[in-house]
Formats: structure tokens, sequence, C-alpha cells
């Protein structure tokens, strides 16, 4: 090792002398030819310098060199590798020293420390080619759920003492404020660092305790949004994508997450919040069943709610949704095509009426809202009409029961009845069924009866028992008018000529006993009739028997509490027959159960949040998982919709028997929104069907399917030659 040393040293010296050696030769040539003709003359060895001595020079410098450098890379790389994992691996070891130096010291180094760490943590698995140049970039499951579960639950404190803002609360005022101190622009990088990246990571995740646990956390830090425009954007983007189709207790989380935005931030966001949360619900209300119900109707009841933040501003955003719907109504009593007819009878207008009902009904006596009840229920009124056909009868039930709640709420008189004493004229509920008895029908579930349920036992009972209770409703409204005689007069003629009509005892029994309570609640009112004194115009007519309305002692009232008591019993007794309702609807009544008021949460949410940060999952680690899941919820749709259809197609097998002409086939097209050449295609459909069902009992079990092909094929030939 020593010699080669000293010849590495010495070898290049010698290289160096030889070639200024030549060169020096070359120009003396140049300079003084005649000199340098002498010198070949005389002195010839001077002369004769030898190029290969060089070479040889040059190849053992650069194998020397060479084998050093080899060596050196040998020997560092070792210690690079041994020392570059310890300066980019984050260890618990670590994070406990940074935790510990700013509980205990309050460092803000350890601050920027914990931010970095937790950006990657958050970016842990990005295909973003930054890696080289991120400090740390390497962690194992156990680092980062303590990353997380510290910055989460600490960091929200940290800021504001760097801020020196008030352990909770704020408003956007407070933050504008702000905005122009020196503290801010020390400290607002580290702000936007932990709610961008917090950001980043919520929307990899797919656990919802996890995701549920990430927004309550961060809701104590969303009055800072304020400052950052687009990151505001973002996260009311996210939290109504976890509100409408998040699972567990998600959607309570995020729309407390968004309320709590509109409640701080004021204009900065409500605009965005009241657009966002109404397109969400209607996207989530295209179809409803038994077991979507109940979700649908807590949508419904978080928009109320989020509502009263700001009624002048809900005013304005109410009125634009209101109109549209009533501009879809306008182009289906214009066009009257099979198309308009659609965008008004379906789940999304239904529901989006009875959204805009229940808040209407919520903040009555507000001046900034009730102007919306007449258009509304205009609205409505005009949808129950638009195909008086029996198919509908479930459409109108659900219109005439908005309507009804409208009434109550602002204390005004809308004429429903004549929508249902129509009902009870159509031919379908004054005869006794010829479908059978069929199955219970959940007319909460249903916008229009096919064909053969309409013959059924079951529909016509679940049809006039709803007429009678929505009758009853409206008329215990006005139960202690003054003029409840004359309100009452023409129900109660029409109900008797409906006893007289119809074929069905059953139904005959419930009308005469609801006339028996108008006649007792006419005999109620016209005993004090008798001794008032006042006009009809006077307003003293509006304080008649106040005391008994307060009390509820009218016999119509009544009745009205027996009858909403059956009501209950039979949607509990539909509900209970389906194991899946029973499951999903005891998921979702928990959901508000699962959320912790706000000084509970503090006390358990280290606990929770070490439950909840206790996995071995890391963002991206995930991906290659997700498709299996997808393809799982597919199979699990696809299965859905079988069962459905397998119900459907029992229950039009089990009634084809006697097809019987309705009165909505005898209405024309512009009526309705289906055509008479679908009705004739359902109708020989269900024959088929029927056909098949029989068949299929007919052939014995030891046939295949590809045997009996041939006999079909047979016996369709045999019908064609008779026919012909």
């Amino acid at each position: 090792m020593g010699v080669k040393g000293k010849k590495s040293k010495t070898m290049p010296k010698s290289q160096s002398a030889a070639k200024e050696h030549k060169e020096q030769l070359e120009r003396l040539q140049k300079k003084d030819p005649e000199f340098y003709q002498y010198l070949q003359e005389h002195g010839k060895d001077l002369l004769t310098f030898d190029d290969e001595d060089i070479g040889d020079y040059d190849d053992v410098d650069m194998e020397d060199e060479e084998t050093q450098l080899d060596h050196e890379i040998h020997h560092h790389g070792i210690t690079e590798e041994e020392e570059k994992p310890s300066k980019n691996v984050l260890t618990t070891a670590m994070i406990d020293s940074w935790c510990n130096s700013i509980r205990d010291d309050e460092k803000l180094s350890a601050v920027r420390s914990l931010m970095k760490a937790f950006r990657t943590a958050c970016h842990y698995g990005d295909d973003t080619g930054e890696e080289s140049s991120a400090k740390f970039t390497v962690m194992s499951s156990s680092v980062f759920n303590k990353i997380m579960l510290f910055t989460l639950s600490e960091m929200d404190g940290i800021l504001r003492k760097l801020l020196k803002l008030p352990a909770s609360g704020g408003k956007k005022e407070t933050i504008n404020v702000l905005m122009t101190t020196k503290q801010w622009k020390s400290y607002n990088h580290l702000v936007k660092s932990y709610l961008g990246n917090a950001l980043h990571v919520l929307n990899q995740m797919t656990d919802t305790k996890m995701i549920s646990f990430t927004l309550r956390r961060l809701q104590y830090s969303s009055v800072f949004l304020v400052a950052f425009p687009s990151l505001l954007r973002k996260y009311i983007k996210v939290a109504l994508h976890f509100w409408g189709t998040g699972g567990g207790a998600l959607p309570v989380v995020s729309f407390l997450f968004l309320r709590d935005l509109c409640v701080r931030l004021g204009s900065d966001c409500l605009d965005e919040c009241f657009r966002g949360i109404y397109k969400a619900y209607v996207l989530n209300c295209h179809f409803v069943n038994a077991v979507k119900l109940q979700h649908i109707q807590f949508l419904a009841n978080c928009v109320i709610e989020l509502i009263r933040v700001d009624l002048p501003t809900a005013y304005q955003h109410a009125f634009v949704f209101i109109r549209q719907l009533a501009m879809l109504l306008r182009d289906a009593l214009n066009m009257k095509t099979k198309e308009a007819f659609r965008k008004v009878y379906e789940w999304k207008f239904m529901n989006c009426l009875e959204l805009w009902t229940g808040a209407i009904c919520a903040y009555t006596s507000d001046p900034d809202f009730k102007p919306l009840a007449y258009p509304l229920t205009q609205i409505i009124y005009g949808v129950a009409r638009l195909v008086p056909t029996a198919r509908y009868f479930p459409l109108r039930l659900r219109c005439v029961r908005m309507l009804n709640q409208i009434a109550a709420s602002t204390g005004t008189f809308i004429p429903v009845s004549m929508l249902l004493l129509d009902m009870l004229e159509m031919k379908e509920l004054n005869r006794p069924p010829t479908g059978g008895v069929g199955k219970a029908v959940d007319l909460r579930t249903t916008l229009k009866a096919s064909k053969p349920i309409l013959k059924t036992r079951a529909f016509q009972e679940a049809c006039v028992i709803s007429v009678v209770e929505e009758l009853a409703e409206h008329l215990a409204q006005w139960s202690y008018s003054v003029a409840f005689f004359e309100l009452s007069f023409v129900p109660a003629v029409r109900l008797h000529s409906f006893c007289k009509s119809t074929k069905v005892d059953r139904f005959r029994k419930e009308m005469r006993q609801l006339i028996r309570q108008i006649e007792a609640n006419i005999e109620f009112t016209n005993e004090r009739r008798a001794s008032v004194t006042f006009l009809p115009n006077d307003h003293a007519a509006t304080s008649f028997l106040e005391n008994e309305k307060r009390m509820g002692t009218s016999p119509l009232s009544q009745y009205v509490i027996t009858l909403r008591q059956r009501a209950q019993q039979r949607n509990d007794s539909m509900t209970e027959s389906s194991v899946l309702v029973g499951e999903k609807s005891a998921v979702f009544g928990s959901k508000l159960d699962q959320v912790p008021a706000g000084d509970e949460e503090d006390d358990i949410r280290n606990d929770d949040g070490a439950s909840v940060f206790s996995s071995s999952w890391l963002p991206g680690s995930d991906s290659r998982a997700k498709p299996p899941k997808e393809e799982e919820q597919k199979k699990k749709k696809k299965k859905k919709k079988r069962m459905e259809q397998e119900e459907r197609v029992g229950e039009d097998e089990d009634i084809v028997e006697d097809l019987v002409l309705s009165s909505d086939e005898d209405a024309s097209f512009s009526d309705s929104p289906s055509s008479g050449e679908d009705d004739d295609e359902e109708h020989h459909h269900q024959q088929q069907q029927g056909l098949r069902q029989q068949s299929k009992e007919r052939k014995p079990n030891k046939f295949s399917k590809k045997n009996v092909k041939p006999d079909a094929n047979k016996s369709k030939k045999r019908k064609r030659a008779i026919a012909n």
C-alpha cells in the first residue's frame, strides 16, 4: 500500500514534466529551426523522446486512481447506507422526543419537525417522485399512527398558542384581525401545512371510524379556513361526499363539520354549503325502498337544520330550487309527453317536494321563509292532479299528506278533501278485488302501482284506509272552526254515497265510522255556535273554541289519535317483516348515540383516537385492495336487484288470473305518462311469465334444458301452423 501510495504521488509529477519538455521542443522547432536541426545532427539523444513512456504512466495512474476510487466508494458506501436510514427513517423514539419537547418545553423546532413528519405521513405512498428531496421517506404503521394521533389531537391547541388565540371557538372576524399581525406572518405556513396535509390524507382514508375521528378533530380548526379559500372549498366538497355516502356515525360528523363552518365563517361558505348539500341530497334520493327510507329522511332533516343557520340567505336558494320544480311541472302540463311526465312522477321530484315541505313547516313562524308556502302548495296540488288515474294513488296520497302538513303548520285552509273523495269514486276502490289477496303494500315506498296490484285486496285496503286517515287529519284541523258544519257538509254527503255504492263491506264499515265522527263533531261545534253573538267576518271568530282546541277535546281530534296509532303499528309491522330493514334501521338509529357531546369528547378523545389509529393501515397501501371491494359492492347491488325483480315477478305471477280493464286504461295518452302499447306489452309479458311458471311446474326434473328446447320449438311451430 505504501509503494502504491508513493507511485500515485510521483507518477503525476514525471508525467507532467515529460509533457512540458515535449512542448518546449515543439516550440523550439517553430522559433529556431536552424538550432533544432543542429541538435538533430549533434544531440540526437536529447530529441528522441519516448511517447510510449507517457502512455505507460497514464495507464498506471488511471489504474491506480480507479482502484483507489473503487476502494473509497466501497469503503464509504457501507457507511452511507448505514447513515442514510438514520436520516430518512422516522422512529417512535424521534416522535416521542418531539412530542415531549412540545408538551414540556414548547419548542418551536420540535413543532416544525413534527409538521414535516406529519406531511410525510399524509403523503406516504404517493408517486410524486419527490422522495429524494424529502427529509423523511420511510416509516412504519406504528409511527404513522403515533404521528396522526398526536397531531390531530394537539395541533389545534399548539397553533392557537403560537397565534395567541383563545383555546377554542372563534369566528371569521377574529381570523381577519389575526391576518394583519406578525404572529400570522410567522406561523401561517404551519396552519396551512396542517390543514392541507390533513385534507390529503382524508381523501385516502377508507375506514369510517378513522375518517370520523379526523373530521371531528379538524372541526376545532375549521375557523382557520377563512384564510385559505381554496382549502375551504375542498373541505366542503369532501364533507358533503362523506355526508351523503358515509356509513355509521360519519354522516352525522360530516354534517356537524359543515354546520360549524357555516356558523363560524358565515357568508364565506353559506352559499356553497346550501347549494352543495341540496345537490348531494338530490343525488341520494333517486331511488327509495324500505332500507333507504330512513337515510333519506335523515338527509332531509340535516338540510332543514342547516337552513336554520341563516334563513334570509336560505330563502333565496329555496326560492330558486322551488322555481325549478315549478318549471318541470309547467313543462309536463304544456307538453304532455311521456318524458315530461317522468320528470315529475319520479322519486327525485317527490323527495324534493317533501324536503321543502318539511322546511316550510319547521320555519313558518319566520317572516322570511313563510312566503314560500303558497307556491309550494300550488306545485303539490298540480302534481296530485296531473295524472288522475288509479295507478298513481300512492303518489296522490303522498301529495295530500304534504298539503295537510303545510295547512297544519301555517294555519291556512287547503281544499284537499276533493283530492281524496275523487279517489273513492274510481271503480278500482268500489268493487270487490279480482286479483286475490296479494302482498302487503307499503305506500311509503311506492309511487306507481302495477295493474295486477290494483286488483288485489291488499292495495285496495291500503288506499281506502289512507284516504280515511288523511281526510280525518284534514277535517280535524278545522274541527274547532265555527264554520265546521259548512266545511264538512260536502265530504259527508260524498262519503254517504260511497257507502251506498261500494260492494266491499270492510270499506263501508270504515266510512260509516268516519261519518259518525264527523256528525259528532258537528254537534260539538253547533252547540257552542248557537250561543255566539259575533258575525262570521268578525275577528272574534278566530278565538272560537280556543280552550278546547288547546286541550284537543273534539271528537275528530280523539279519532285522529287512534288512527295515528293504528298507522304506526301498521308501519312497524311492515318494517319488522323485513330483516334487512331491521338491521339497517338499527345501525342508522344509533348514529346520534355514536357521536359524543363536546365535553365528553374532550375526555375520551385520546382513548377514541388510540382505538382508531391502531391498525396497520398506511396511505397508499390499500390501493390494490380497492378493486376487490368495489367488485364486492357491485355483486351485492346485483343480488339486491335480482331479489327485487324476483319479488316483483312473484307478485305478478300470483295475481295473473282475470285481467279486467281499469279506469286508467280508458284514459288517453295525454293524461298518462305511459301509453297503451306499454300496458299491452306489460300484460303480454305477465301472461308469458305465468305460462313459463306453469310449464316449469309440469316439466319432470330428469329432463335437461337441452332436451326441452326442441319441444318448445315444435310447440311454437304447431301454434303458428294452427294460426295460419
